[in-house]
């Protein structure tokens, strides 16, 4: 692998038109923060650069909705994604944004450099229309009925309820929903990225130089290049953008996928200004970009094909891009507000940012999809952060507070106890370099962990509160030892949870730290005055976390309500038909599950004549089926006879769907005898 000078480290570009939630958290920051962090205390030159993603369809929708301009959606959401990542610790050597002055200007130079080279084609295409709005249409401002499901409210870009990718012209009966008019088609011209032109220069540098990437990354890659590319727009017709620098393109602007990742050029400027070709252009410099899957296209293969047509940039050496997150077993959500937000979890959670981080880290979706749920994030509190970590630390500052007065005492001769963690320490360092080097996060994690494991280990096994009643030069060993070795645990920790190293490093009086410190035991000198101990960590109690899982209960069952649309009314049906029905009132009499069943109930009917057995599918609805004796319900008396499960039903209980899918029994008001007629 080539030795580099410098390292470049980019991470995708939230969109400002929300907050930032866990997943971008775990596949995107913190492992870039990770890397940077461990980078600089290896003291090399690196640069984490970070921004705003802030054109493109979605801000102009948010806009239109609330009646405010996109500059406004911008403006709000960047400042509170910016103060997010400042207060969890993402450290960030510029966090710009792409409506800035230097981002225009960047971005039309790079889009007129290209054209003027005539590296992109025109082609004209047909696409829809508002004639009242006097504007093409975006995908996302066209509904209509989808031609796959017969879903009646499906996107021009994707069909919500069945998944499918669409095209606009794909749509059913579309309308605008601007306007709510039936848009037409009518011819535009766009230039074109002819991605296709860079298909082999890609695959020899992908699938013959990069065959080290990450499965996931490499698979993508070879995927999208096995099946040919195709010329990409790189304009559209929208008013919200940067606007197509070439004269008689008004009301055009630049795609916002070809906009956005030049923003990572703009504000690498807007940080060291002309220095910045040392970054993007010198050849000993590496830059890597940190990204979640869906990004893994358009930095492999997209936008390099942007930086081979200039000539003049540098690649990406490496795309460690991680897959989803989920949150409590369901894939989080923007729009159905599934998700915990880092502004609203700084809030809720006062200055445990290391905690998530943690968290995160543990469960990062590094090659496949991971899950966050509450009750982990709790037991690694509480099991980990609380109970191995932060005890070890605790027990040696307080020990030492105790039988030396808080002042490090000297080491006498070591024995087998301390050569064998010495050791311990200086092999987990080389493992965890490894991890590290290679993105391993979650594991590197792990390997600091351990770290604290033998530490604790070797306070379990020396026990120097013993030893304390015989021997004060033992156990001045012993605790030199312990408090050495919080040392290098403030250093392992440091690229994972620097708020906690810090405080660490406060309370140990250390002057600084670097990698190559880690592995050594004299970081601490004798007679060094310890700080007074504080609690890295706290136990997080059950009524916390119940707190947020109710939160995200009571939003799914908004989201529920607000989704729900009554069935559409069936055919008409005769009077003479509703007739034939014989609806009566019932009272149960006993109530079970069937054997072998998740959704049958066996209900014994009281109808005013006779006992009759009715069986119903609605088990799920009601757990506790004896609850339901004594209760009145409305059933069909006169349908025939039907055998499921062994049992012969006679009649069907009425029930009515509510908008999570659960059944409610359809009861009188008031009470009636058994056998009352429904009419």
């Amino acid at each position: 692998m080539k030795d580099f000078k410098r390292t470049l480290i980019t991470t995708a570009l939230p969109y400002a038109n929300g907050p930032v939630h866990i997943g971008h958290l775990a596949g995107v920051y913190v492992p870039a923060d990770i890397y940077a962090r461990y980078l600089r205390l290896r003291g090399e030159e690196v640069l984490l650069i970070g921004g705003s993603d802030e054109h493109g369809v979605p801000i102009t929708i948010k806009a239109r909705k609330e009646g405010v301009t996109p500059q406004d959606i911008v403006d709000r959401y960047h400042n509170i994604i910016k103060d997010s990542f400042k207060e969890f610790g993402i450290s960030f050597d510029v966090y710009g944004r792409t409506t800035s002055e230097t981002h225009r200007r960047t971005a039309s130079d790079f889009f007129r450099r290209l054209y003027d080279k005539g590296e992109f084609v025109e082609k004209t295409s047909l696409q829809l229309y508002d004639e009242q709005a006097q504007q093409f249409l975006a995908d996302r401002y066209v509904t209509g009925t989808c031609p796959h499901c017969g879903n009646p409210s499906a996107y021009g870009d994707q069909c919500e309820a069945c998944g499918t990718s669409l095209n606009a012209t794909d749509l059913i009966d579309p309308r605008s929903t601007i306007t709510g008019s039936v848009p037409v088609l009518r011819e535009t011209t766009h230039f074109y990225l002819p991605l296709d032109k860079w298909q082999k220069p890609l695959e020899k540098w992908i699938l013959d130089d990069h065959q080290e990437w990450k499965t996931n990354v490499y698979g993508q890659c070879k995927s999208w290049l096995d099946m040919g590319l195709q010329p990409r727009a790189v304009s559209r017709d929208l008013d919200w953008g940067i606007p197509v620098p070439v004269d008689g393109n008004e009301g055009k602007v630049l795609y916002v996928w070809f906009d956005a990742p030049i923003g990572y050029i703009s504000n690498t400027i807007d940080l060291v200004g002309d220095d910045y070709t040392k970054w993007w252009k010198d050849p000993e410099t590496r830059m890597l970009h940190f990204i979640g899957k869906d990004n893994i296209v358009f930095h492999c293969i997209v936008f390099p094909a942007m930086l081979m047509a200039d000539g003049s940039f540098n690649l990406p050496d490496n795309v460690p891009a991680n897959e989803f997150l989920n949150l409590e077993d369901d894939k989080i959500s923007t729009s159905r507000n599934w998700a915990v937000w880092l502004h609203e979890y700084l809030r809720d959670f006062p200055g445990k940012q290391d905690v998530l981080r943690y968290v995160l880290t543990a469960n990062a979706p590094e090659t496949k999809d991971n899950n966050f749920t509450w009750k982990d994030f709790q037991a690694r509190n509480n099991s980990e952060l609380v109970a191995i970590l932060g005890n070890f630390v605790n027990r040696a500052i307080v020990l030492t507070h105790k039988y030396f007065d808080g002042i490090v005492p000297a080491a006498g001769e070591l024995t087998e106890a301390e050569t064998s963690l010495i050791e311990d320490v200086k092999k987990l360092k080389e493992e965890l370099t490894e991890a590290l080097d290679t993105f391993h996060f979650r594991e590197a994690l792990r390997l600091a962990m351990d770290m604290a494991r033998a530490g604790n280990k070797y306070l379990q096994e020396t026990e120097p509160w013993k030893v304390a009643k015989t021997d004060m030069a033992r156990t001045a060993t012993i605790l030199n030892t312990a408090i050495q070795m919080c040392a290098n645990l403030s250093i392992a920790f440091e690229p994972f949870l620097p708020f906690m190293s810090a405080k660490l490093v406060k309370m140990l009086g250390e002057d600084h730290i670097t990698w190559d410190m880690l592995g050594c035991f004299d970081l601490v000198p004798a007679g060094a005055e310890l700080g007074e101990p504080e609690l890295l960590f706290e136990k997080i109690e059950d009524s916390t976390v119940e707190a947020q899982v109710q939160k995200l209960l009571d939003t799914k069952k908004a989201n529920e309500e607000a989704a729900w649309k009554p069935a559409p009314v069936k055919e008409d049906c005769s009077f003479e038909d509703f007739e034939k029905l014989d609806i009566r009132v019932g009272k149960i009499l006993e109530c079970s599950k069937v054997k072998k069943s998740k959704k049958l109930l066996r209900f014994l009917i009281d109808d005013g004549m006779e006992k009759r057995t009715i069986l119903s599918g609605i088990a799920q609805s009601y757990p506790d089926p004896e609850a339901l004796v004594g209760k009145e319900v409305c059933f069909i008396a006169n349908f025939p006879p039907r055998v499921m499960m062994g049992i012969e039903s006679q009649g069907m209980i009425m029930s009515a769907v509510n908008p999570d899918g659960t059944l409610t029994l359809i009861s009188p008001s008031a009470e009636v005898r058994p056998g009352a007629q429904v009419g």
